[in-house]
């Protein structure tokens, strides 16, 4: 670990931990004290039109980034040069796969915030945790969109994974090196403390929802449906479809 001083360190080293203590903590008591609550708390009934496509523009350009944060900070550059895919190859890719998710999912979250503003049934069903949550959602993409950008279209280039990544993969062997971080341009420093307070207030936002699957539907029995009518038909019923 290099030589690093206490605000590094505490953006750094302790900051990521509580973050990430957050997420998971959060997660634990929001399941089991508010499982009622853990919810998209759709308002599709209320206006579907702006909906179907702010929504669809959102969820791919996210889907993207998440692959792309994962391929980039989880893959080391080591296996990806060992698979034959060159510096240039990669960078190419990313940065031109990266703006197009990036303006996508900005182009989607735009069009959800101006249908929760102007949509009255909409806007009323929105609490102040949603807005919190759409603040910091905005802060991250933007701040990430505007880092690339600025670093790989405007600026002669920035390699992330010489420096961010290894600093990343560090904190889940509890070796994360501060002074990785300290070097690496402003922009990209901001974006990932913006990420920080993402994932820590993630567990208390509407977002829980991207961990759950509805696997319950594949095992739960048939709901029955018996009628209240007195004349049930000429027929008599099977047996175990009795009236109750």
């Amino acid at each position: 670990m290099g030589e690093s001083g206490a605000p590094e360190i505490f953006l750094w080293v302790v900051l990521p931990y509580i973050a990430l203590t957050m997420f998971v903590a959060g997660h634990v008591w929001r399941y089991r004290y508010d499982k009622f609550g853990w919810t998209t708390r759709s308002s599709q009934l209320h206006e579907s039109r702006l909906l179907r496509i702010g929504s669809p523009l959102f969820h791919f350009g996210i889907l993207v980034v998440l692959i792309g944060h994962i391929g980039g900070l989880v893959i080391p550059k080591s296996w990806t040069e060992a698979a034959g895919i060159s510096e240039h190859t990669y960078h190419v890719t990313a940065v031109v796969l990266g703006t197009i998710a990036g303006i996508s999912t900005l182009a989607g979250i735009a069009i959800l915030v101006y249908r929760r503003r102007t949509v009255g049934p909409v806007f009323l069903a929105t609490t102040r945790n949603d807005k919190f949550m759409y603040v910091l959602l905005v802060l991250a993409i933007v701040l990430g969109l505007v880092a690339t950008v600025a670093a790989n279209v405007v600026g002669g280039g920035y390699d992330y994974r010489t420096t961010i990544s290894p600093w990343f993969r560090g904190i889940f062997f509890f070796q994360p090196d501060p002074a990785l971080m300290a070097g690496a341009p402003v922009l990209f420093q901001l974006h990932a403390l913006s990420a920080l307070a993402l994932f820590a207030a993630w567990p208390f936002t509407r977002l829980v929802h991207m961990l759950t699957a509805p696997l319950g539907y594949l095992t739960r029995p048939y709901i029955v449906y018996r009628s209240r009518d007195v004349q049930l038909g000429s027929r008599g019923p099977r047996r175990g479809w009795e009236r109750v």
